[in-house]
């Protein structure tokens, strides 16, 4: 290898459908293996820091490699492991390498591309024909050679220097070129330390009462103790912590350093903040938790995936901490996936109480600095278990024992946008074949495919059947809404019978949960005169009006508009708001409960890092009676005193045009029905609908997951949906209607020959119009054959690029999407 030319085979952040191959310069043999970043050019001078893939030495038939210029990494990044499932994934999910590469690694670890300005020695010393703004750069570049944009700006002190830079580049006086900077840099923080000479008490002693050094200088003794003080109470003490504490300043502080007292010592810390590391179980498992985890520990010997099939409230956490301890004595990482980052605060302090700092959290509410140190410690192996949603997955872990995927059922782990449009559980799966590690999948309502496996024996099963302290799963009743309406006419929110209870709910001292699937004040409003109805200007959708923006929104592109008070169609100010969202059914529970004490918990009113944390913490300790929200209230929260809970309009979750919408219903109703009677008797649930006769509510009222299954896998077998079949939707884009549709026929007739059979449109989505771009899909359903599979995806990939050198469709934008949800 050394005699011939080394090449590195590098992939980069962008949608390229082939990796591009570099050449390895002799200076940088020696440093470069797989896995480290390296700095190359792509075109004329656009710089990337991109992941070394793999070294060979072939080289490449069509084009001449270009070295690489750089290696920013003394040891890689990421691990063989992590560049095969970057492999599969973008195999499997049909888009590049690059798209995952840019989903996986932390924003600093990308780097950030600068723009420098580069002397041209040609261009001479005579600036006579350059104007103020040019002279005064052309000096500063004669002079430093370089000079970044940022520099320039201040040369200048203004901000638009672009057009002065297109000028100089125009006559030749400087170039430009891209340079790669780290933006990750640790985070340094000033300890304040004793003389090791003072140590000594007797010495300690003496200086507290030498008049020479301390006595005159009051404030730098009162420092002084301030510090020793903190030393006893802390360990150790930060410059900022003793100069608030003490209420001392930089200058008395600066007085004990020049005494050589105190030394000052900057040392990097961690962003965040971990516990002492030790195993705490300080609880046994009740018996039907001890046969569930037996279960699971001999399913685990000769399967790599288990499920437990656990109802709600039975205990399924306490079953994963007991697993996860095995999995840490023996050395292991586990990774604990959750659907939903509201869950990982709650889940958190129960880990933390039991594992203390071996755990970890990763979520996108971690800002970048976050994500990195989280990362580097996860490479290390310092830290044994991460929790995170989805994006955790990308971690590189060295030594991975078990991935636990909690709720596995939840459509949250399926990436919607961008690429790679991955479904985490089956990701997980397949991350935890490259350790041979294990898999364990837990829910209260599986998915149909995850059951399915299990049914066949793909997957191991362990069932826990009953709820923990033997409480019985909550009663539910069912109200008919459809001869109830309000005043103006309008679906009523609050029924007489549900309001009873949550009276009674109250008086009791008990908490209550109500949960509706839209969020906003009015989904939409509409003419009393006419009918007309606001939609959005850039998607075919009705706008939802906010009262506390005072806005009208689209869920779809975000797009705030001002209220509408005149009908733009026939010019009437008389608007019905119609159907109801989260943030009215908080205005009105204000109203009929004065004395209740009501939160909302959806996407508006719980932003920022904590905010999630500390409005569970206040429904926990009791300071809130109720809480209504959307599906964040529903995933595998546990609050004790809550007795009652209530489904505001299930209609709308029975009713959608979708293969899933009863095993979506079904998994909603209940995980929210689990949420009452957690603790000593048994919880009440209404659900108000007016389609009383849907097969579904019947088998929630009977919390019988297995009819449920038994009836919805007949329908899958008849329609040929999974499991039985595999998906890929394929959506087209362009900002013209026509095209878009031609576009479409043109894919489905260049599938037909040999996936005719296969194929299910195209046809206009339900939201046809989104972002001002028109919509079309073709839905491919194949059988379950890898060979067949594998072929029809190469075949759709290179029917995009035969669709798209066609100059009437370059522009359609073909997204597919691999198992569909």
């Amino acid at each position: 290898m050394s005699t011939s030319v080394l090449f590195a085979e590098v992939i980069i952040p962008l949608a390229l459908p082939k990796n591009y191959t570099w050449s390895v310069p002799e200076s940088l043999r020696d440093q470069i293996k797989p896995g480290v970043r390296v700095e190359v050019v792509l075109g004329k001078n656009k710089k990337y820091a991109g992941v070394v893939k793999r070294l060979h030495t072939e080289k490449p038939e069509a084009f001449d490699a270009k070295d690489l210029l750089n290696i920013l990494d003394a040891e890689p990044v990421i691990f063989q492991e992590q560049l095969k499932l970057w492999e599969w994934m973008a195999r499997y999910y049909m888009c590049s390498e690059g798209e995952v590469m840019a989903a996986a690694l932390p924003a600093h670890f990308k780097l950030s591309s600068e723009t420098v300005l580069v002397f041209n020695e040609e261009f001479g010393d005579n600036f006579s024909t350059l104007d103020h703004d040019e002279y005064l750069v052309g000096e500063a570049l004669l002079l430093k050679k370089e000079l970044k944009i940022g520099e320039v700006q201040q040369l200048l002190d203004s901000h638009r220097v672009y057009p002065v830079i297109k000028r100089l580049i125009e006559k030749k006086v400087c170039t430009v070129w891209e340079a790669l900077k780290e933006t990750w840099s640790p985070k340094k923080e000033v300890f304040v330390l004793l003389n090791q000479k003072y140590d000594n008490e007797e010495e300690l002693s003496a200086l507290l009462n030498d008049d020479k050094k301390l006595q005159r200088a009051e404030k730098q003794l009162e420092l002084l103790l301030s510090y020793l003080h903190l030393v006893k109470t802390e360990g150790e003490v930060t410059k900022p912590e003793l100069l608030k504490k003490s209420g001392a300043s930089d200058a008395q502080l600066k007085g004990l350093v020049d005494k050589n007292i105190l030394w000052l010592e900057k040392r990097q810390v961690d962003r965040l903040q971990y516990l002492p590391r030790n195993i705490q179980i300080d609880f046994d498992l009740t018996p039907a938790q001890e046969r569930a985890f037996d279960a699971i520990t001999e399913q685990l010997v000769s399967k790599p995936v288990c499920l437990l099939h656990g109802v709600t409230a039975s205990g399924k956490t306490q079953v994963y901490i007991k697993i996860i301890e095995r999995y840490i004595r023996q050395g292991k990482q586990v990774l604990y996936l959750l659907p939903e980052i509201a869950l990982t605060s709650q889940v958190i302090r129960r880990l933390q109480k039991h594992f203390g700092g071996y755990i970890g959290i990763y979520h996108s509410k971690f800002n970048q600095n976050e994500r990195v140190e989280i990362w580097n410690k996860v490479k290390s192996g310092e830290l044994k278990v991460v929790l995170g949603a989805r994006s955790s997955l990308f971690l590189p872990f060295t030594d991975l024992g078990l991935i636990v995927v909690d709720e596995e059922h939840d459509t949250s782990y399926k990436q919607q946008d961008p690429a790679p449009r991955y479904h985490a559980r089956d990701g997980a799966i397949y991350y935890a074949s490259l350790f041979r590690a294990n898999v364990l999948l837990g829910s209260a309502t599986p998915s149909v495919e995850s059951y399915f496996n299990a049914q066949s024996q793909k997957y191991g099963l362990a069932v826990l059947g009953e709820r923990f302290g033997g409480v019985q799963l909550p009663a539910i009743d069912i109200i008919d809404t459809k001869r109830m309406f309000g005043a103006d006419k309008n679906k009523i929110i609050i029924t007489p019978p549900l309001k009873a209870a949550i009276d009674q709910s109250l008086e009791e001292g008990k908490q209550v949960i109500l949960f509706q699937n839209r969020r906003g004040y009015s989904p939409y409003q509409v003419c009393q005169t006419c009918g007309w109805i606001p939609h959005c200007r850039y998607c075919d959708v009705t706008l939802t009006f906010h009262k506390n923006t005072h806005k009208l929104h689209c869920h779809y592109c975000g797009t705030v508009y001002p209220p509408v008070h005149a009908c733009e169609a026939c010019g009437s100010d008389k608007f019905a708001q119609r159907n109801f969202g989260t943030e009215r059914i908080e205005e009105q529970l204000e109203e009929m409960f004065p004395k209740g004490r009501v939160a909302r918990m959806d996407i508006d009113s719980v932003r920022g890092k904590t905010a999630h944390d500390s409005l569970i913490q206040q429904f926990e300790q009791g300071r809130l009676d109720i809480l209504v929200g959307t599906q964040m209230v529903v995933k595998g929260l546990d609050f004790e005193n809550v007795n009652l809970v209530g489904i505001l309009d299930a209609d709308s979750l029975l009713s959608f045009a979708d293969f899933r919408v009863n095993e979506r219903a079904f998994q909603l109703m209940e995980q929210v029905s689990g949420r009452a009677g957690r603790k000593d008797k048994q919880g009440k649930v209404y659900i108000q609908v007016s389609n009383t006769q849907h097969p579904v509510l019947y088998y929630v009222q009977q919390h019988d997951y297995g009819l449920f299954y038994n009836q919805e896998i007949e329908g899958r077998k008849v329609f040929f949906y999974p499991p039985f079949a595999r998906l890929i939707m394929l959506t087209l884009k362009h900002k013209s209607k026509e095209v878009v549709e031609a576009a479409a026929q043109m894919m489905a007739f260049s599938l037909q020959g040999d996936y005719g059979k296969y194929l299910v449109g195209p046809a206009e989505p339900v939201v046809n119009r989104v972002r001002n771009q028109y919509l079309m899909e073709l839905l491919v359903k194949l059988p379950k054959d890898g060979e067949l599979i594998q072929r029809c995806k190469r075949t759709i990939l290179e029917q995009i690029a035969i669709l798209h050198n066609d100059k009437r469709f370059r522009n359609v934008v073909v997204i597919p999407d691999v198992d569909t949800m």
